[in-house]
This record gives C-alpha cells, structure tokens and sequence, in this order.
C-alpha cells in the first residue's frame, strides 16, 4: 500500500508535546531542586528536543499556550 495522500498545506502551528517524566530519570542536580515530587512533566519540540520541565500537567498546558504553541499529551 503506497498511496500517497496530500495533507494539504502546513498551518505553521507549533506543536509541543508534554508526557510525565520520573524525578529519578533526571540529572541529580534536577533532583535535588524539585524534592518532593516524584515526577515533573516535559515539554517537547516535535524533533524531541526537551524544551521545558514543569511540576505539573495544567502548568505544561498553560506554558504552551502562552507561547503559542498546541500541546499534545504523550503517554
């Protein structure tokens, strides 16, 4: 099957994408500044970069949306 579909021209939406991450996967200077918690909540370019680290997820919607981006949850 290798129909091509045209999607139509791109919107120039920014698309960032925000999934959980364990305190313990961080650097121990990241966790050492965020005690208490077990997890925080990554922002994400659509090339995987990391471009954020919030404490929680309404807080990872907000960012985005004040800098004009879509956010997309990530499981």
């Amino acid at each position: 099957m290798d129909t091509k579909y045209d999607f139509g021209a791109e919107t120039g939406e920014r698309i960032v994408y925000v999934r959980p991450v364990a305190v313990t996967e961080l650097p121990a200077e990241v966790q050492a500044q965020v005690r208490g918690l077990d997890h925080l909540y990554a922002l994400h370019a659509a090339n995987g970069e990391r471009l954020a680290l919030v404490k929680d997820r309404w807080m990872a919607f907000a960012l985005a949306r004040e800098n004009d981006a879509t956010a997309l949850s990530v499981h």
